[in-house]
């Protein structure tokens, strides 16, 4: 193993705030969809509070497209009953309205990717700043290479777009590992057997059970970012290995952080 210990963030939800950019470019990707709709008039600049509250089970991109049509659709149960209800049979209910509209996932997934390449490509600067650094997380990172830690970012965007975003924020972490590089959980192990890992920082409690169940990785310290997409319950009953971690907490010493 390498004399530096390492630190694993996730990135979205727990170092960038991306909300407003999800909501941006899926407005934008629902709008191509239904431009010759009058439907298209409806929907909102400002980040509507069901889209919001509906982030944290998002786990693919033409989700939100979806929800952003959703939001128009009169009868559509986010629309009747809201993201409280909606979300208690969130995969069922995005079948259905994928169904309602005639649309399939890859048909939003491409129209969602087309708008963010055009935005990057007309405006990179303006799509950078559309990801907000949560500062007290930056502020912390920052001040890891006082403990003698190293720090590594696992992200579902592109390896090169979080670079990209990464290198705005003025962090920079010692590897970046994209979707690219598949599940999380491999990574992990791959980085465990390089690197004493001080900590893996997520703010999907799914994905954090998962890690624990993986026999490598079964003692690996987990936490839970409170400040991320959490569902309502998420920080109810955390099994043991898994720590709620504040952001007050991060200024403090690592070893203080259990």
């Amino acid at each position: 193993m390498t004399s530096k210990p390492l630190l694993v963030f996730d990135f979205d939800g727990v170092i960038v705030d991306g909300i407003y950019e999800y909501w941006s470019s899926s407005r934008t990707a629902c709008l191509e969809l239904l431009k010759e709709s009058n439907l298209s008039k409806h929907l909102p600049e400002d980040i509507p509070d069901n889209f919001r509250k509906l982030r944290p089970w998002v786990t693919h991109g033409w989700e939100m497209v979806l929800l952003a049509a959703e939001l128009l659709r009169p009868n559509s149960p986010l629309t009747l009953s809201g993201a409280r209800i909606f979300s208690n049979n969130y995969e069922e209910n995005c079948k259905k309205a994928l169904k309602a509209w005639g649309w399939s996932s890859t048909q939003l997934q491409d129209q969602l990717d087309q708008v963010r390449q055009k935005a990057i490509k007309n405006n990179l600067q303006a799509w950078l700043a559309h990801h907000k650094a949560f500062p007290t997380v930056s502020k912390s990172i920052q001040k890891l290479n006082e403990q003698g830690v190293e720090f590594a970012i696992l992200s579902t965007k592109s390896s090169a777009f979080t670079s990209q975003l990464l290198s705005n924020l003025k962090l920079k972490p010692k590897m970046i590992y994209g979707h690219e590089s598949g599940p999380k959980k491999n990574t992990l192990i791959q980085l465990s057997n390089i690197y004493e890992i001080k900590g893996f920082i997520e703010d999907r409690r799914a994905t954090l059970e998962e890690i624990l169940e993986t026999p490598s990785l079964s003692s690996l310290p987990c936490y839970l970012a409170n400040w991320g997409y959490l569902k309502p319950n998420d920080t109810k009953k955390l099994p043991p290995g898994i720590h709620l971690l504040k952001q007050e907490t991060l200024l403090t010493p690592l070893a203080n952080w259990n």
